[in-house]
């Protein structure tokens, strides 16, 4: 996303057609370049003590500059079941997308809840899915594909 201004310039305004599909970040803290050893760290030396930055946020320039008529769709990963929905809810409010796909850690491969502003729906392999190797991602993309078609035919009909 950082290359999105490069890739999309000013004239090219993705409308409601356009999906972005997020795929979950992989971490939220990163090392600066700058800051890398150049060389191996030694074991032994002394404790290991590590100062991480904040990865930047590319979901608020994505859907309030480069493409604000778009259907962004984000990823929002927990460790406590009981705090995932609001936390997707939080996402939502906070960076005014369409969608979250929230999902818990331990249960990440079969079950995710899909998140919007007024509606949650839960998607979960069954154990016979499980057993033939289907993945979650098909459901996802199906639903999404759905959640999206909506999204257009709102844009074309405003109420």
């Amino acid at each position: 996303l950082v290359l999105a201004p490069c890739l999309c310039p000013v004239e090219f305004s993705p409308g409601p057609k356009a999906m972005f599909y997020l795929a979950a970040a992989v971490s939220d803290f990163f090392i600066p370049a700058s800051e890398m050893p150049e060389h191996k760290i030694q074991s032994g030396v002394s404790p290991l003590q590590l100062t991480m930055q904040m990865v930047p946020k590319m979901l608020t320039p994505l859907v309030k500059d480069w493409a604000p008529q778009a259907f962004v769709t984000s990823f929002k990963l927990e460790t406590d079941p009981s705090q995932l929905v609001a936390r997707a809810r939080k996402a939502l409010e906070t960076y005014r997308h369409q969608v979250v796909v929230a999902n818990v850690l331990e249960t990440r491969r079969v079950f995710v809840v899909i998140v919007t502003a007024d509606s949650q729906t839960d998607l979960a392999l069954s154990e016979n899915e499980v057993k033939q190797h289907h993945e979650i991602e098909e459901k996802i993309v199906t639903h999404l594909s759905e959640c999206h078609t909506i999204f257009i035919e709102k844009s074309n009909n405003p109420a």
